[in-house]
């Protein structure tokens, strides 16, 4: 996600998109990615924890708790207020430029129709 951009990165806006739905995992946001995405985004286990300390320090997501599972801590992240507007006008943009290519495929006339 670079600074400025109005737009995010596919896998950040997967991984986004992952935890709109309540807190998850490393583990369980790489599965959610992966099936929101339709198995476009595969991350792999360093550049999503890279991609979560980023986010983290932005402010779009936030550690909601830690345990310990079988020795080895596991840190649940959760949206952000930030987060969840982010990734909803990202959505919104998307959806409005999409928009203007399926009109103009759909139109009376045009070769697609």
């Amino acid at each position: 996600m670079a600074k400025g951009s109005p737009t995010v990165s596919e896998p950040t806006y997967f991984i986004l998109a992952s935890l709109l739905d309540g807190p998850l995992h490393g583990h369980g946001i790489i599965k959610q990615t992966l099936e929101l995405s339709e198995n476009r985004v595969r991350l792999p286990v360093g550049t999503l924890y890279g991609a979560l300390d980023r986010l983290a320090a932005a402010g779009l997501i936030a550690v909601d708790r830690e345990e310990v599972v079988d020795g080895r801590p596991r840190r649940y992240f959760q949206l952000t207020d930030q987060g969840r507007a982010l990734v909803s006008a990202e959505a919104l943009r998307m959806q409005q430029a999409a928009s203007v290519v399926t009109k103009r495929i759909l139109r009376p006339g045009s070769a697609f129709s």
